[in-house]
C-alpha cells in the first residue's frame, strides 16, 4: 500500500511515494508562483512608463547665451527723446516752407522775366512747334507711301492670281465649270477619222471654247489626234466611239458655229458619223492634264528704259 502525505495549507507539496516499489517515479505538485513586480507601488511604475514632458532640462551654457541676446535686444530698442521729437517737428516745418516757396516761384517765374527773355522763350516754342509739324508731315507722307505701295503690291498679286487661274484652265491644270455645250458623235461603222476630230476641236476653239474635255480626257492646244478610223488615239490614249465632248464657252455662239453648213457637224456626217449638240447652263470639266516643263524655251527678260 502506498503512503499518502497531504497538507491542506496552500503551497504545501503533496508527495506520493510507493511503499514497496522503489522504481515508481516521484512527482511533485507546486502551488501558484507569486510575481515580484506585483508588490511595487503603482505610481512608481506609471512614472517610469510615462515621464513628464513638461520637465525640460536646460544647459547652463545655453541659458547664459539666451540671456545675453535678450540684453542686447533691449539695448538696441529705440527710445524717443524730447530732442528727437523737436528735430522731427523742425524738419516737417522746413519741408512745408520749401514746398510753398517752389510753388510760388513757379507761379511768378514768367511774370518776373524781362521782355527779351519772354521773346526768346516764345521763339523757342514756335521753333519747336514748327519742328513737330514737319515731323508730322513726314510721317504722314511715309504712311501714304506705304499705303500706296501696299495697294500696288496687292493689285499685282491679284493680277498674278487671275493670270495663274486663266493659264491653269487653258493648259488643263485646273478644273473648270461654266455654261457651254455637250456634243455626242456616234460612229457605228468606225469611219470617223482622227483628222475629223482634230477639225472638230479647231472649230470649237474658233467658236470661243475655253475648256474642252473628250471622253474624260482634257483637250488643250497641244493635244494631238492620231491612230485610225474607229480607233483614235488622243495624246497617246486610245479612245473609242461614241465621242462625248464637254465644252465650256458661250453656248449661243458655239452651237450655231458647229451647225453651219460645211462646218464641223457637216464634216462628221460626211465621214459616216452623226453628231448632236446640246446647250447647257452649267457644265463641269474635271479632267486634268500635266503640263511638261519646256526644254528649250525660256522667258524673255524684261527691258528697262
Amino acid at each position: 500500500m502506498a503512503r499518502l502525505a497531504a497538507v491542506l495549507d496552500p503551497g504545501t507539496v503533496v508527495e506520493l511515494e510507493p511503499e514497496d516499489d522503489p522504481g515508481f517515479p516521484s512527482s511533485s505538485i507546486a502551488g501558484p508562483a507569486v510575481d515580484a513586480s506585483a508588490t511595487r507601488p503603482a505610481d512608481e511604475i506609471e512614472a517610469e512608463a510615462n515621464p513628464d514632458p513638461a520637465v525640460e532640462v536646460i544647459d547652463p551654457v545655453v541659458g547664459s547665451a539666451l540671456d545675453g541676446w535678450r540684453t542686447l535686444a533691449r539695448s538696441l530698442r529705440p527710445r524717443a527723446t524730447k530732442g528727437q521729437l523737436l528735430a522731427g517737428l523742425l524738419c516737417a516745418v522746413l519741408g512745408f516752407a520749401l514746398a510753398v516757396q517752389v510753388r510760388q516761384t513757379a507761379t511768378v517765374n514768367l511774370s518776373t522775366l524781362r521782355q527779351e527773355d519772354l521773346l526768346r522763350i516764345l521763339d523757342e516754342a514756335t521753333t519747336r512747334g514748327d519742328d513737330l509739324a514737319s515731323e508730322v508731315s513726314a510721317l504722314e507722307h511715309e504712311r501714304n507711301q506705304l499705303l500706296s505701295d501696299g495697294d500696288t503690291r496687292q493689285a499685282a498679286r491679284d493680277a498674278a492670281r487671275r493670270t495663274a487661274i486663266a493659264q491653269g484652265i487653258l493648259t488643263g491644270r485646273l478644273p473648270a465649270q461654266g455654261p457651254g455645250v455637250t456634243v455626242t458623235i456616234t460612229d457605228p461603222d468606225g469611219t470617223v477619222k482622227p483628222a475629223t476630230l482634230l477639225n472638230f476641236m479647231e472649230e470649237l476653239r474658233n467658236a470661243g471654247a475655253e475648256a474642252i474635255e473628250l471622253n474624260d480626257l482634257r483637250v488643250t492646244a497641244s493635244s494631238a489626234f492620231t491612230g485610225d478610223p474607229g480607233s483614235v488615239v488622243l495624246d497617246g490614249i486610245i479612245i473609242s466611239p461614241p465621242y462625248r465632248w464637254t465644252v465650256i464657252g458661250d453656248p449661243d455662239t458655239i452651237a450655231p458655229a458647229l451647225e453651219i453648213p460645211g462646218g464641223a457637224v457637216a464634216t462628221v456626217r460626211g465621214n459616216g458619223g452623226a453628231a448632236t449638240v446640246d446647250q447647257q447652263d452649267l457644265v463641269t470639266i474635271d479632267a486634268l492634264r500635266t503640263t511638261p516643263e519646256p526644254s528649250y524655251a525660256t522667258p524673255v527678260p524684261p527691258t528697262t528704259g
